[in-house]
């Protein structure tokens, strides 16, 4: 397949940025590292606004910046990748099986699982620490209270709707699946409104912030980092939503519902974790 005939159809839909290199690998795209550079534009967003809290070299506006350049890089790379790896094949009526998107996938959540794992390896060592028994004087009352147990809920739901809604496209259901899919949407937008609540409590009412010490950085961070993952899970599950109000999926062709129900479910259990490790095990340690 030539790149003038992989980039252009009868619909008039043209892939951005899709190129043939290097010569003789097949198909190549630029959109995952235009992704991957928006990503890492979060992290260093995040070290310059910590930096900014305290050194001279960096202004207190850099960090924020970055942050929100790189949420527009982040979103351009990930709207070329979606519609390179997904919308394309619905136009050009390519069902395949979907094998390679779901080891992608499955890869990429071994990417995250690392990255989860150094954050919860740092608040480990927190725990471990001498300095616990002063960090943990800063977990606010009510740490693990209702606010938190009713997030809980509400994403440990929004797996379930997400599940038996792909049960329905595969059953040829397509009004449940809509529905069931229009509810996940609905309660990740709840949860991630939920978590901005919270940081508003503890920030405004608490007094925590992110430079406050170990375990300030260990809760803002981990709780910051699984936000902001499921941000990214509400906006691909918009774009499954929007989709599926145009009909491009059916009981054979679902591949992007697939691969975006592994993300989500892994953000629900990582959540999960979160709340047995971080907010229980403060409040047992407290």
């Amino acid at each position: 397949m030539t790149v003038t005939d992989d980039s252009t159809d009868d619909h008039g839909h043209h892939l951005p940025a899709v190129e043939d290199w290097p010569k003789g690998f097949g198909e190549a795209s630029w959109w995952p590292f235009i992704t991957a550079l928006g990503a890492a534009g979060f992290y260093v967003g995040a070290a310059l606004y910590v930096l900014g809290q305290s050194e001279t070299l960096v202004g207190p506006t850099a960090g924020p910046a970055v942050f929100v350049g790189s949420t527009f890089v982040f979103l351009v790379g990930l709207y070329g990748w979606v519609y390179h790896a997904f919308v394309k094949h619905f136009w050009s009526r390519d069902t395949g099986d979907g094998t390679a998107l779901r080891w992608g996938m499955i890869l990429f959540l071994g990417s995250e699982i690392a990255t989860f794992g150094a954050g919860f390896t740092y608040y480990f060592f927190i725990r471990a620490g001498a300095q616990w028994s002063e960090a943990v004087q800063h977990v606010p009352e009510g740490f693990l209270g209702a606010l938190v147990l009713a997030n809980t809920a509400i994403l440990v739901v929004s797996s379930f709707t997400l599940h038996f809604a792909h049960v329905a496209l595969r059953k040829g259901n397509r009004s449940r699946f809509v529905g069931l899919l229009a509810a996940t949407l609905l309660l990740g937008v709840v949860f991630i409104g939920g978590q901005i609540y919270e940081y508003y409590e503890f920030v405004v009412h608490e007094g925590l912030t992110l430079s406050g010490g170990v375990f300030e950085s260990a809760f803002f961070g981990l709780t910051g980092l699984h936000g902001l993952h499921v941000s990214l899970g509400a906006v691909l599950i918009g774009i499954v939503f929007v989709r599926a109000l145009k009909g491009q999926y059916d009981a054979e062709r679902h591949t992007s519902v697939t691969t975006v129900s592994m993300y989500w479910h892994f953000v629900d259990a990582v959540w999960i974790l979160l709340v047995v490790v971080l907010y229980a095990g403060a409040v047992v340690g407290a």
